[in-house]
């Protein structure tokens, strides 16, 4: 007997009785996103490898370890993207989007080689937000604020949001020195990741969730200390944009974004109800990755929320949203009847057009089709045989009491609907 083939490890089925919860949360994600004038913008799941080490950094964890790279029949390296940003910003380089303001949002799987865990996969998925040629700080507060109202629709309360700049290139460049110099005076405390970062991305060690390199972190120079002047009045501009709306946020200095393509405005939403892995929504300004990736300067923000990470939340919370049910089950006992149903059941869903309706199939004893009527937890089971059929009407059992009515045809419509 062959072996039973199973998924790859890290890359999970989402089963029938979860996908309704998914699809309420995307419902809803759409419909915020949408009420902002964002629109949907679809690409392909696999790039050029060259994409992500170009945009990513080539330095960065994403792309020293965790990409699923592979080459092509004509040995060109590809890989399947490991975050949706860099392939937003080729497809609207490559569509001739960026000659106006654009507002988009895209979601679906990405890809990385991570340690399976609660809240982290090999494949995950993630709704992404971006918004290009908008100067700011005014569409960084338009960022927050929608976030804000997403977790206010879904029901979540108590997540924390934190805010950062990592200011100007030129701001980062002096104060990475600084930074450097400061490690350097402590290097034989550094662990093995930070030592390898030292000197390529020396402020990924202020992000080390290696908790002895926190007070070492605690003590090194403050970003927000060596912000250039735009910078500063920036960040100053979108903290007094959240106080006048009474958005309430913490200043993380240490919050600097695992992507080498951020800069100025970074923020998180964390949560204490998902353990170590306590981020759910992430984003920032990266305004120097569309002529970092070829095209001509374009200012750009974005965020993207961890679709398994939020249901988990929701779930944590006790507010997962409420999905439809089965409206009807239909028992067609005989031949006969299974025909008429058949008809019926089409007629219904005609006058009925949100009528979630299943019918029998596969034939079976009136005692096994009432179990599968059962089963599906519908509200009614519809009973229909040769009498009902003679006398043009049928039986409409209400699943939850056990009582029972007959109901006639032209009027089966109307009942369920009351």
């Amino acid at each position: 007997m062959a072996d039973t083939i199973r998924s790859v490890r890290g890359m999970n089925d989402i089963l029938p009785d979860i996908t309704p919860y998914w699809q309420s949360v995307e419902t809803t994600l759409n419909e915020v996103l949408s009420s902002y004038g964002y629109q949907e913008i679809r690409f392909p799941i696999v790039e050029k490898t060259a994409l992500f080490c170009r945009s990513i950094g080539e330095v960065t964890d994403i792309v020293e370890k965790e990409m699923y790279n592979f080459d092509d029949r004509n040995g060109e390296s590809l890989t399947l993207r490991p975050e949706g940003t860099a392939g937003c910003v080729r497809a609207a380089m490559q569509n001739s989007l960026l000659n106006q303001t654009q507002r988009l949002w895209y979601q679906g799987p990405m890809f990385r080689y991570e340690r399976p865990q609660k809240g982290r996969y090999r494949q995950f998925h993630q709704v992404g937000v971006e918004a290009y040629g908008f100067k700011g700080p005014d569409i960084d507060a338009e960022m927050i604020l929608m976030t804000a109202r997403l977790w206010k629709q879904l029901g979540l309360t108590g997540l924390r949001l934190q805010i950062n700049s990592l200011g100007s290139t030129e701001a980062r460049l002096a104060y990475r020195e600084k930074l450097i110099d400061y490690f350097e005076s402590h290097r034989s405390q550094l662990d093995e990741d930070s030592e390898r970062r030292l000197h390529s991305n020396p402020l990924r060690i202020l992000d080390s969730k290696n908790p002895e390199m926190q007070r070492l972190n605690d003590g090194a120079p403050k970003l927000l200390e060596h912000l250039d002047k735009e910078s500063e009045e920036e960040f100053s501009a979108l903290c007094e944009a959240l106080d006048a709306v009474g958005l309430s946020y913490e200043i993380n200095p240490r919050l600097v974004r695992g992507l080498d393509y951020y800069g100025k405005t970074v923020f998180e939403w964390v949560t204490e109800h998902l353990g170590s892995q306590g981020t759910v929504c992430a984003g920032g300004r990266y305004d120097g990755l569309v002529s970092q990736l070829g095209g001509k300067s374009a200012t750009a923000i974005g965020f993207a929320i961890g679709l398994e990470r939020l249901i988990s939340l929701l779930e944590a919370m006790d507010v997962l949203p409420k999905v439809e049910t089965i409206d009807a089950y239909l028992v067609a006992v005989g031949d006969n009847a299974a025909r008429h149903a058949l008809l019926l059941t089409e007629r219904l869903r005609d006058e009925v057009p949100d009528l979630k309706l299943i019918t029998h199939c596969g034939g079976g004893s009136f005692k096994s089709q009432f179990k599968q009527a059962d089963r599906s937890g519908a509200r009614w089971g519809l009973i229909l045989g040769e009498d009902e059929i003679n006398k043009k009407v049928i039986g409409v059992k209400a699943m939850a009491t056990g009582q029972q009515e007959t109901v006639p045809w032209d009027m089966l419509a109307n009942y369920l609907q009351s």
